[in-house]
Formats: C-alpha cells, structure tokens, sequence
C-alpha cells in the first residue's frame, strides 16, 4: 500500500509511505510515531474514513474489551489489508487525543512488494509534521488545578490564626 498523509495544521507537510498489506495498524502507529518523532506511548487512534473525511470505525491503542458491535477496536488486532480495499480509501489517525488533532492518510495506489525493499518504507517526506502536542492548547486550557483553586488566588492567609498551640 501507498499512503499520502496530510495534516490541516500545516499544507506544506507531506509523508508517502509504502507499507505491507498485512501490517496491522498497532505497528503502523509506531512506524509513525518513529517517522515524525512523536511519543508512541501517548494515546492515539485510527478512524475509518468515508469521502468527506468523517470518522467511523475507531481503532484504538488500548484494547478496551467492550463487547457493543461499535466500540472501539485494538490496533494490534486489526491489518490495513482488513480495513482497506481501495485505492482514495481513508484513515484517520489521531495524535493528540485531547486536541483532537489529526493526520490524513488516503490510499494511492497497491503494487506488488518489490523483493529486496524493505517495509514499510518513506518514500517522500516534506516540511515539518505537526508538533505532537500543541504547546499553546495546552496553556490556554490550563492546569485543572489552576481552575479549582482559583477562587483561592488572593488568598494571603487569616489575620486571625495563630500558628502557636
């Protein structure tokens, strides 16, 4: 398979990847992960994609055992060659869970492997990739602790209390 990626928050960034039909989707996030430098620990998901780039089935890092036909999937359990049969089929694969900032793979083209290439390759890389967690979301929401003690800011102490027993 040939993957172009793209991302919304950066037009210039581009990725091709040529990837094995049978790589399930657990080792196609570290291969990410390992690409753009990004934490292949943190949280992160895969979404199934119609046309207009809306989610549908989500496969997860974490396998989260629910039994309803719609939770969510474990990547480790899933193949690309299971979820993609067609050249412009989609994927979404969010980075930043809590940004709900993503990366979008369409299809290019399927070929036979060449022998003696070894996979999954990058086969194009321009510009930069989206930093994996956006500093200034991150300051703008603030800590959780900021928000509940700020009724506490002007808070010097009581006048009245005495430390001595």
């Amino acid at each position: 398979f040939k993957f172009r990626v793209l991302s919304d928050e950066n037009d210039s960034f581009i990725r091709d990847y040529d990837v094995e039909y049978d790589m399930n989707l657990l080792d196609f996030h570290k291969y990410i992960c390992s690409d753009l430098n990004y934490d292949p620990s943190s949280g992160a998901s895969f979404f199934t994609s119609d046309p207009n780039w809306e989610k549908h089935q989500e496969y997860t890092l974490f396998d989260m055992e629910d039994e309803n036909e719609d939770a969510p999937i474990a990547m480790e359990k899933v193949t690309l060659g299971q979820i993609i049969h067609k050249n412009n089929d989609r994927l979404i694969y969010v980075f930043d869970l809590f940004g709900d900032r993503a990366l979008f793979l369409e299809l290019l083209a399927t070929s036979k492997a060449d022998d003696g290439k070894h996979y999954p390759a990058t086969i194009l890389s321009e510009n930069e990739p989206p930093h994996q967690f956006d500093a200034a979301l991150t300051e703008a929401q603030g800590s959780i602790f900021d928000e509940a003690f700020e009724e506490f800011g002007g808070f010097d102490g009581d006048d009245y209390y005495d430390d001595e027993f």
